[in-house]
């Protein structure tokens, strides 16, 4: 029997972590001064610790990250010398949803309580409270559908943006700061503690994992056939059964529940173009705040367990994914359901029932919480991109788009810059048609519905302009520069002044011209003459079909709408510093 327990408590990893004998009862949750000064306790009292200050955000107050080492290392360049699994923890992206910033300092207690708890193979990298703009703007009331706690912070930041929202764009000096510790650290896994909202059910916690076909192969398999079944088996024992995200495809989840979709503007998804796995724990806004925060720390010790266990198995698979996309042929981007195809679950809801508002007068939804239920329920989980491209050699970029270079930069995307004056024959892009929003998002008109064309055209470059090599991050130099991806720079605006028309005519002038033009090119006459046959507008506008022969003819300025990033498909000779 000893022999057995020896062996049980070896080969077990969460029996390293002891639960807490009297667990403080949570109905408040950490100010932000008390959120440092607790990890610059845990620092005082650990060697294996160390609170680290990164860059300034956009309050004006550094971004801190706290770094758990079995070694005593506690810099990215050492611990990737040391050959460790990174572990990334962040919290209060939205500090209206604190469940993981009290989490956190009770996972990073417990770990440092005893230097058996720290695992050997993985550094745990934690940063306290991401949104500190957020969590400073304290109150009571903006979380209307939220039990507890009694004090919370603003989803919003200084700059009132959504910092989930802001991982591509980086439009503020938070995601900045969290994008080079991303890009120094390289974590293998990352976890983005939140608190849902929606449906009701009886579960404290739900779970979005990395979207399957979003994630390299290599790590998606492993993600969702070890670790994810991992994590519900743990968190069952531990009396927090969860269930995936519940995202309806319909009004209830009687009806079947989609997974989230994460594209990169979200923290995970944007974690997945660098073949780190994630996963965005999400609590369920009704049940007491004390069960959130615990299942919460629960789940960063499972998450912790099969990361130590696994540790080395993640890191190969990582650096097989890595390997793999520095010689994919082919990207894929704009990911949809696929509604044809669902996995069968068992979900643990309340039944849905409708009665008459007493605001409305009309039938209102409510979950009645007096009839549990069990039963099988449809997930769709599987996803399909709309958009495929091949992947060119490089892409150039003038040096005016200095915004997006600089967001490259940060990313440590691989830069040359021409070392003099060039004309160069390459693929440039179109914008043939777009929607935009109506009312601003995160603080842009973001584009969506991208099409363009292709055409090859000789261009001149000059000393300064970039060259962008595709192979190192070339996923992130992907879904960043292809213009028709949804989160792509020119859908978040950064390219905007290409889509206005500098150059114009005055039609009493223009008149003779549009003449010889057209007795010079038949062609365009004989297209002109149909297309009023079927355009009424185009046949009872003067000015219309002038602008139709002016665009046509050698005089239409041929940078209008031309996307300004182009594409080599092979490694040409290019002068280059």
């Amino acid at each position: 029997m000893a022999r057995m327990l020896f062996f049980i408590l070896l080969f077990s990893p969460f029996l390293l972590f002891p639960q807490p004998g009297k667990k403080k009862v949570y109905t408040t949750t950490l100010t932000y001064p008390e959120i440092i000064a607790a990890y610059q306790s845990l620092e005082k009292k650990s060697p294996y610790a160390k609170l680290l200050t990164c860059d300034t955000t956009d309050i004006g107050k550094p971004l801190h990250l706290f770094v758990i080492s079995k070694s005593k290392v506690f810099d990215p360049a050492g611990v990737s010398k040391l050959g460790k699994t990174v572990l990334l923890i962040n919290n209060g992206i939205h500090p209206g949803e604190p469940d993981g910033i009290d989490a956190s300092v009770e996972f990073a207690t417990t770990l440092l309580s005893n230097e058996k708890n720290i695992p050997d193979s993985v550094v745990i990298c934690i940063i306290p409270v991401y949104n500190i703009d957020g969590c400073l703007n304290r109150g009571k009331y903006s979380r209307a559908n939220q039990n507890g706690p009694e004090e919370y912070g603003f989803r919003g930041n200084a700059q009132n943006l959504d910092l989930n929202r802001d991982f591509i764009k980086a439009d503020s000096k938070n995601a900045k700061a969290f994008i080079r510790i991303f890009q120094d650290w390289k974590p293998h896994v990352f976890v983005d503690n939140h608190t849902s909202d929606g449906a009701d059910y009886q579960y404290v916690m739900t779970l979005i994992a990395t979207q399957r076909n979003k994630l390299h192969p290599v790590l998606s398999e492993y993600m969702t056939s070890e670790m994810v079944p991992y994590l519900y088996d743990r968190m069952k024992e531990k009396k927090y059964e969860m269930c995936p995200y519940v995202e309806t495809l319909a009004d209830i989840p009687d009806k079947g529940i989609v997974e989230f979709l994460e594209t990169p503007r979200y923290s995970t998804g944007y974690a997945a173009l660098f073949n780190c796995i994630g996963f965005v724990p999400e609590t369920h806004m009704w049940k007491p705040y004390n069960d959130r925060v615990w299942s919460t720390y629960e789940l960063l010790l499972a998450i912790t367990e099969i990361t130590e266990r696994d540790a080395a198995r993640i890191a190969v698979k990582k650096n097989a994914a890595d390997l793999s996309v520095l010689t994919q042929k082919e990207l894929f981007f704009n990911y949809r359901l696929d509604t044809t195809r669902f996995d069968s679950i068992e979900f643990r809801g309340y039944e849905a029932e409708y009665k008459v508002s007493t605001i409305s007068g009309l039938q209102r939804l409510f979950y009645n919480r007096n009839k549990p239920y069990t039963k099988k329920i449809r997930f769709y989980n599987r996803y399909t991109p709309l958009v495929k491209v091949t992947r060119p050699a490089c892409y150039l970029i003038p040096q005016a788009w200095d915004k997006v270079i600089e967001r490259l930069k940060l990313n440590k995307v691989i830069l040359q810059r021409l070392s003099k004056d060039t004309s160069i024959t390459c693929e440039v892009y179109y914008i043939q048609s777009y929607e935009t929003v109506k009312t601003p998002y995160e603080g842009h008109y973001l584009h969506y519905s991208i099409k363009t064309y292709k055409e090859t055209q000789t261009l001149n470059f000059y000393k300064g302009d970039y060259v962008v090599h595709t192979s190192y991050n070339g996923r992130y130099v992907a879904e960043t520069l292809e213009p028709e991806s949804e989160d792509s720079f020119f859908a978040w605006n950064f390219f905007d002044g290409i889509l206005q028309q500098k150059e114009w005519f005055s039609p009493y002038i223009f008149e003779e011209k549009a003449v010889e033009i057209l007795n010079a090119d038949p062609k365009l006459k004989e297209e002109l003459e149909a297309k009023k046959k079927t355009d009424k507008d185009l046949a009872a506008s003067h000015w219309a079909q002038l602008y139709f022969i002016y665009k046509n003819s050698v005089y239409y300025e041929k940078s209008h709408n031309r996307y300004p990033v182009a594409r080599l498909h092979e490694h040409t000779a290019l002068p280059v510093d």
